[in-house]
């Protein structure tokens, strides 16, 4: 039976369900021992029998425990579907009902997948039955079998090749608006001193005159690389933080839940990547004349180097993630702001009647929501710059803290110090999210084969 990925999360409800005896949105050991009585009051010789401690045994390993016994836990939708994935277990019912023969199919598909088919025992013709022994060696093998599985199923699937388009859509959309990214470096670690490098415009001259195009693209490389671990990090923890976070019985989280996912998984995949962020920023300076030098900074080696540069130089570990503080601080308000903001231009922006935004309205709203995110949280972004190149020649300023960062930019460059370098920021939002959602929309549709309709 071909079916698509919707047809079979319907089946696999269906079949979570008709198990899910008591109805509590999990299914344990009793849930499945009375299933096998309703179906089976008087087993015939050749049926599947189901003790108890064959049904502990099962549940143990669906859920990941390679402990059974009277204490089996109970397993979510997720493990079970997680469960029937990793095994290829197909989930057919008679028709539209889970009948008798339908049931008997799944218990067996359920023994022989899991490797405790010794644990779903047949009943003889004498009404006799042979004990169900899970050997270590069993477990072992089942543990790695369903590894591989999920690995190899994660290569293929769908969601690598979406990632991967993503990928591609962010190295794109990096890359086109790189020039302003660095001017915006540039001037958020300008300190108070009579700042080098002042508006748009000059600014790109000057970079130009400085380097040519290689001056427009200073720190991109490493930012493009970040790209791959960042994006695989930020995916891993999100699926691992809303798993811990789902509510049983339930297939997605509620707002709350989301938004509080979606913080944690930024927070580490930022923790995971800081120490790329905190070389992209000394490579995107290193040739600038920032703090009113007579001359530029040293050129930097590359990526590897510029890191155990700062690693052997700059206090280990410490120096690598020097200015986290801050950044931590604003990835949580700058999710929810983000979402919040969304949500309500999407209502505001959608006409009556319809269901859905156009694809224009959804670039709108995000640029919208996500320009507005970005300016409550933007001196957290400066301070984080800050506090990045302070060990760097050249640069006058110290900070022992965020709030003493804070303090000192206020104090001797006014509330503006700390939006410095706002404009460029404002200028790469619409052309980013429209090159980036073009990108990702090519090679989704080159890899799967799905083009997204725009509507206006």
């Amino acid at each position: 039976m071909d079916l698509d990925e919707s047809q079979r999360h319907r089946l696999v409800q269906s079949a979570f369900h008709a198990l899910d005896h008591n109805k509590d949105g999990s299914i344990n050991a009793r849930d499945l021992l009375n299933v096998y009585a309703d179906t089976f009051p008087s087993p015939e010789p050749g049926h599947v029998v189901l003790d108890e401690a064959t049904a502990n045994a099962l549940i143990s390993i669906a859920s990941g425990d390679p402990q059974s016994g009277q204490d089996a836990p109970s397993i979510s939708f997720q493990d079970f579907q997680h469960f029937l994935k990793i095994h290829r277990i197909e989930v057919i019912p008679t028709g539209k009902e889970w009948t008798r023969e339908s049931l008997e199919v799944l218990l067996k598909d359920l023994a022989h997948k899991a490797r405790i088919s010794d644990s779903l025992h047949q009943e003889t013709a004498s009404g006799s039955t042979q004990p169900a022994v899970a050997s270590t060696l069993t477990q072992l093998t089942d543990g790695v079998t369903r590894a591989f599985e999920s690995v190899k199923q994660a290569l293929t699937s769908t969601t690598v090749k979406h990632l991967i388009a993503g990928g591609v859509a962010g190295a794109v959309s990096r890359t086109v608006v790189s020039p302003l990214e660095r001017m915006k470096i540039l001037f958020q670690v300008q300190g108070p001193e009579p700042a080098n490098y002042q508006g748009v415009i000059p600014t790109l001259r000057k970079m130009w005159v400085e380097e040519g195009f290689v001056g427009f693209m200073r720190g991109n490389g490493t930012n493009v690389i970040r790209i791959v671990p960042y994006s695989a990090v930020q995916f891993a923890s999100y699926e691992q933080f809303k798993r811990l976070l789902m509510e049983p019985g339930k297939n997605d989280l509620d707002t709350p839940r989301r938004l509080t996912a979606g913080a944690l998984a930024g927070l580490t995949s930022v923790a995971c990547t800081y120490p790329l962020d905190i070389v992209r920023t000394r490579l995107s300076i290193q040739s600038a004349q920032v703090a009113n030098t007579k001359e530029a900074q040293a050129a930097l080696p590359g990526i590897w180097k510029t890191m155990v540069i700062i690693y052997t130089k700059e206090g280990g570990v410490i120096g690598l993630y020097r200015g986290l503080g801050p950044t931590l601080l604003g990835v949580a308000p700058y999710v929810a702001l983000n979402f919040q903001a969304y949500e309500v231009l999407r209502a505001y922006l959608t006409p009556p009647g319809e269901t859905s935004p156009s694809i224009a309205r959804k670039l709108a709203c995000g640029a919208l929501a996500g320009s507005f995110a970005q300016t409550v949280t933007y001196p957290l972004d400066v301070l984080r710059r800050r506090m990045q190149v302070t060990q760097m020649a050249g640069v006058s300023y110290k900070y022992s803290s965020t709030w003493d960062g804070v303090k000192k930019i206020i104090k001797h460059e006014g509330v503006r110090g700390l939006y410095k370098g706002m404009v460029p920021n404002y200028l790469k939002v619409a052309p980013a999210i429209s090159i980036s959602f073009v990108a990702y929309e090519q090679c989704k549709q080159i890899l799967i084969g799905k083009k997204t309709t725009a509507g206006m």
